[in-house]
């Protein structure tokens, strides 16, 4: 059977959500640590290869049951590899993602889409304050997420979708970006829209398994 199924919904940040860009030069006094942006539009943009690795890493973690001991890429439970992909032996992934981008620039325009974040590091030895400044998406910022999937095998269709939505549920019960035990990151997945192409397969049930997603919320906006 061949098909493919597109999921969309939006990822709004409840609390301010670094992303950082490893290629921005920052100069002396400037921001420390910039968001990574869509060169087109000079906005912010979640990458679609950071939400996978999240979402991955959290579901390798459920599975395992152990965090101290995670497994190898290529040793994730089988259900992982078929929705992410493997290369020993080579798999190809059954999940598409695209980079996300913002979708409420113009609602946002009055609080700002970035905001500077102040920090510090207190050295312990002598007390003396080591100050840098991060730079985040504001809270309130929405951004489309779209995600395709590739029917493979007609039976397993509601065992991965299953699988996808306990990684979303584990993500608003995580965080995305970095400085997240520091309360950066918090994001909720809503409006969730699930679309079939070029297949008969009944997506109602799949629909029910996002409905339940966003029943994690826990930061609503």
């Amino acid at each position: 059977m061949y098909g493919k199924i597109l999921i969309r919904c939006k990822l709004v940040v409840c609390t301010g959500m670094h992303i950082g860009d490893s290629s921005a030069f920052s100069a002396i006094g400037a921001v420390d640590s910039q968001v990574v942006r869509d060169p087109f539009t000079g906005l912010p943009i979640v990458p679609g290869s950071s939400l996978k690795g999240k979402l991955r890493t959290l579901l390798a973690r459920s599975i395992s049951g152990d965090i101290q001991k995670m497994p190898k890429f290529d040793d994730d439970d089988e259900r992982i590899k078929r929705l992410f992909g493997s290369s020993k032996p080579v798999r190809a992934a059954r999940l598409q993602f695209s980079d996300c981008f913002v979708s409420n620039a113009d609602a946002m325009r009055r609080v700002g889409i970035t905001e500077v974040k102040a920090e510090n590091g207190i050295n312990r030895a002598d007390g003396v304050a080591n100050p840098r400044f991060i730079e985040r998406v504001s809270r309130g910022t929405e951004f489309d997420v779209k995600i395709v999937y590739d029917i493979a095998d007609e039976t397993q269709v509601e065992e991965d979708f299953a699988l996808l939505a306990r990684g979303m549920k584990l993500l608003q019960l995580d965080y995305l970006g970095g400085h997240g035990t520091r309360g950066s990151g918090r994001v909720s997945l809503r409006k969730f829209d699930i679309k079939p192409f070029e297949t008969e397969f009944d997506v109602l049930q799949l629909k029910t398994l996002f409905q339940e997603v966003e029943e994690y919320e826990l930061l609503p906006v």
